[in-house]
């Protein structure tokens, strides 16, 4: 018997396959608990547009990544922070810091998490940062520490 399996389920498939289980398993297993449903030409068409509009959205998110990725790498951002007279800091220049100022310099919101910082920043001067957006986009650019 063919099923579309509605979520994933251990050594038979991921949520949107279509498996062929014996017709016991699908009748008093998947289909009860709502783990699959009976794989139908209509069902099958269904499954097909879902996964056609997902692929869409998904190529959609990926043009908007880039583009914002080009867009940091082309600015120069700067972070204040408060320093010595020395230019050492008062503290160091965090993840939130960094996207904090690439959200207030673009009014995109940036994710503290996706921001990568290679190690920390305690003195005034200019960094690399890396800003992760989506899978496979990596955004590279160079932070200025400044003086508050």
């Amino acid at each position: 018997m063919k099923v579309i399996l509605l979520n994933d389920v251990k050594a038979l498939g991921k949520k949107g396959d279509v498996v062929d289980v014996a017709e016991g398993y699908a009748r008093n297993f998947l289909l009860p608990r709502n783990h699959a449903t009976e794989a139908s030409k209509g069902a099958i068409a269904s499954l097909d547009s879902q996964k056609k509009a997902q692929a869409k959205r998904d190529a959609t998110a990926l043009a908007d990544a880039k583009e914002l990725a080009v867009r940091i790498e082309a600015m120069r951002i700067a972070v204040k922070a408060k320093a010595g007279g020395n230019g050492k800091l008062f503290g160091a220049v965090t993840n939130a810091d960094v996207a904090d100022a690439i959200t207030e310099s673009l009014a995109v919101p940036i994710d503290k998490h996706k921001v990568e910082i290679k190690s920390q920043i305690k003195a005034l001067g200019s960094y690399p940062v890396e800003i992760k957006l989506t899978k496979g986009v990596v955004a590279k650019t160079t932070i200025n520490v400044i003086a508050a």
